[in-house]
């Protein structure tokens, strides 16, 4: 396919755009391939917490890969500008790989590595390839929610060039690997995205040489407008007003927290407010605001456009505000390592709000926001050092049409992974692993259930766990006269439960079991279809009593 190059967005034709489009997002797909196929650890090999971006010359994002975690939605276009203060534009190079983990500059938590590369064609620069990976280990406290201050959680990295022109900064990647503890897995995962970007890169100049385009900024600004379009019109179809929404969540020890939201829809905008939102703890659950606007801005696209491909326009219609020193928006140097605990409740903060406009387009709040996480680290019977985390949800919320999915994530979408994986990679047997009998909320539409996970310790040595959890207190509520879901309980063999967001150690032997929260139902329970109900009793997903106590049921 060859084309005459364009100047200006409107050239495009509306198929030959489609035709662009598709195609932008399968190069971010294949860069996702690549860091997906290269990586070492089981957090982006298995369970795919990571994404890959495709940016125009100025920043701005053209393509996302398709299955791209939501919590990196939008941020990479802010880090690569948080790049651009720190190392000007003007003096990127061919073969150049910029690296930052910067909590207030990236996705909130020093676990995350974003890196960004240019894309040369030619002899001029078009593009930035980007991606951002969840790392094993950065150092500190590993993955945990008890620290105080960022200081503590690990190597902060400010932007730096990993690589310079296709060569390794040295001195950058001995001091990355001199402060972790598994560091052959970390070296891995870093280099997997180096491939992922370079792969981007070729994938483009392809594209380039076959359509004949010079200048990507007409077809970014058309694609761009595109989005912006869509998500406007659906803002659009939504009656004005303002609404209200309160969630109240475990928060840490006397600590309890409360998300307040304010939603207003005025015309194709949207401006959602978390003034009231509780203040910053001193401890790790603060979410910095990167990750706040983009648990707030991709709930609402998944809701009333969730068709059309995003990018940098499709956030343009709305704007989000949260007040400094909140949990929300907190100061430096906040703890933020478990920045999700807080910041995956933003999704039921939201629909809380939508639902009184469009009730129709949202979901209950899910069992598995914020997802339950365990790590487990220590050293294998080879003693060498080994850093796990079990990635398991728990079920999803009802919607209008259909009961919410069992042990599925939302609104993050990391996958649970093989089992075996992580058994090879650790000194730990998972016994169990099953769906969590009456867990879902009662409604006209069920919960999604949770799961049972019990997992032994294997190894010769104690080893740390790190839990990362709550719906403890607070189980996921249903909406619209649905119930709540059954809340998490993390319990040892012989009764001891471990602090929820905090670090213990396990013996050898040592059985954990890990109960994953339900979702919430949503509508009148006593609406429920009796056929519906009498195949939840058959599969197990709801017992005959609880069946009869709940829903009326008399089969």
């Amino acid at each position: 396919m060859h084309v005459l190059s364009t100047t200006r967005p409107n050239d495009f034709d509306p198929v030959s755009l489609e035709i662009y489009w598709s195609r932008l997002i399968s190069i971010t797909d294949e860069s996702a391939a690549a860091l997906v196929r290269t990586a070492f650890s089981t957090i982006v090999r298995e369970s795919n917490d990571y994404a890959t971006v495709l940016m125009d010359a100025n920043g701005d994002s053209l393509a996302e890969n398709t299955a791209g975690i939501p919590s990196f939605v939008g941020i990479l276009p802010r880090t690569l500008r948080h790049m651009f203060e720190r190392i000007p534009k003007e003096s990127w190079r061919p073969g150049d790989c910029i690296i930052t983990n910067d909590p207030w500059m990236a996705t909130g938590h020093l676990l995350d590595v974003t890196m960004a590369s240019p894309i040369f064609h030619k002899g001029k620069l078009v593009a930035f390839s980007g991606s951002t990976a969840h790392l094993p280990d950065i150092g500190g406290s590993l993955w945990s929610a008890d620290c105080r201050e960022v200081y503590e959680e690990g190597l902060r990295i400010p932007p730096v060039k990993f690589l310079r022109e296709g060569k390794p900064n040295e001195d950058v990647f001995d001091f990355i690997l001199g402060n972790v503890r598994v560091a052959e897995q970390v070296r891995g995962d870093l280099f997997a995205q180096v491939s992922a970007q370079q792969v981007c890169a070729r994938r483009l100049s392809e594209f380039l040489d076959d359509t004949g385009i010079a200048d990507l900024a007409p077809l970014s600004g058309a694609l761009q407008t595109r989005a912006d379009r869509a998500m406007r019109q659906a803002i659009a179809a939504l009656p004005d007003g303002e609404y209200r929404s309160t969630v109240l969540a475990d928060g840490f020890d006397e600590h309890e927290t409360r998300i307040e939201c304010r939603m207003m829809i005025d015309g194709d905008r949207m401006h959602i407010d978390y003034t009231g939102t509780s203040p910053q703890i001193p401890r790790g659950i603060n979410c910095v605001m990167n990750y706040t606007h983009a648990y707030t801005v991709y709930p609402v696209k998944c809701a009333i456009d969730p068709l059309t491909p995003r990018n940098e326009g499709s956030y343009r219609s709305m704007t989000v505000a949260a007040p400094e020193g909140s949990i929300l928006n907190p100061r430096y140097p906040a703890a933020v390592h478990a920045r999700q605990l807080t910041g995956h409740l933003l999704a039921g903060a939201v629909y809380g709000c939508l639902a009184q406009a469009a009730p129709e387009k949202v979901i209950a709040e899910c069992g598995g926001a914020p997802t339950t996480r365990a790590l487990f680290s220590g050293t294998d019977k080879a003693g060498h050092r080994f850093s796990q985390i079990i990635f398991a949800s728990g079920g999803m919320g009802a919607g209008a049409a259909n009961d919410g999915l069992g042990a599925t994530a939302f609104p993050t979408n990391v996958g649970a992974g093989s089992i075996e994986a992580f058994e090879s990679a650790a000194p730990l047997i998972v016994w169990k692993k099953e769906l969590r009998q009456d867990s879902g909320g009662a409604g006209r539409r069920r919960g999604g259930l949770g799961q049972d996970v019990v997992i032994e310790v294997a190894s010769d040595e104690p080893i740390r766990l790190s839990v990362l959890a709550d719906r403890v207190r607070h189980p996921a509520p249903g909406i619209l006269g649905g119930q709540p879901g059954a809340p998490v309980d993390v319990v040892l063999a012989d009764g001891t439960r471990p602090h929820p967001k905090s670090r213990s150690a396990l013996k050898p032997g040592d059985k954990l079991t890990i109960r994953y929260a339900g979702g919430g139902g949503y509508g009148d329970p006593r609406q429920r279809e009796p056929a519906t109900i009498a195949d939840d009793v058959k599969n197990g997903y709801v017992s005959a009593e609880a069946a009869r106590r709940l829903y009326g049921w008399t089969g």
